[in-house]
């Protein structure tokens, strides 16, 4: 998908609004490819740091210490949040619904925690610990874009990331928000 915005942007850039030049190129390209590297880099490092954590077990040392402190649903979704939202300032969201996601999932639908539930809990925690500073790869990434700093981007966002930590908690304590439409489309009984 990438390739064809990158692809469409050229054509638009040279035929329609000729912003753009042959002679332009290798620049746009230089500048491009020292962006991409730079993120790439980034992702990389967190698959790296993904498969130091895995090996060490810590996914599996957290939740049994975290299932320990409470047996009642709601203040392990409360936990598993906190969890969730620090590891999400580290990992990337795929990586770490891989690794937490078939050791959390089972326990939660045990303690009667629907499925769809606890799956857009955990999408959302981490999609916002994305951009929470101060590890956040979302502000490394912005950062690496606009040429800010990472403090200056950290500052900014801090009202945002206040609006969606409550978001998260309307989420995980009012099932009927995150579960309306999928309950309407059948995903969900």
């Amino acid at each position: 998908a990438s390739a064809v915005a990158v692809a469409y942007a050229l054509i638009i850039s040279f035929l329609v609004l000729r912003s753009l030049k042959l002679a332009d190129l290798p620049a746009v390209i230089t500048r491009a490819a020292i962006s991409s590297s730079t993120v790439l880099l980034l992702v990389g490092a967190a698959v790296s740091f993904k498969t130091v954590v895995s090996l060490s077990h810590a996914p599996e040392i957290m939740a049994e210490y975290i299932l320990g402190l409470s047996h009642n649903p709601l203040v392990l979704l409360f936990l598993i949040n906190i969890l969730l939202f620090v590891v999400g300032m580290f990992l990337d969201a795929g990586p770490a619904i891989i690794i937490l996601g078939p050791i959390l999932g089972p326990i939660f639908v045990s303690l009667g925690v629907d499925p769809v539930h606890f799956a857009i809990i955990m999408s959302v925690n981490l999609t916002v610990g994305l951009a929470t500073p101060p590890m956040g790869l979302v502000l490394f990434v912005a950062s690496s874009v606009s040429g800010e700093k990472v403090e200056t981007i950290s500052k900014a966002i801090l009202p945002f990331l206040a609006v969606e930590v409550l978001v998260i908690f309307l989420i995980t304590y009012v099932p009927a928000i995150s579960l309306t439409i999928p309950r309407l489309t059948g995903f969900v009984q």
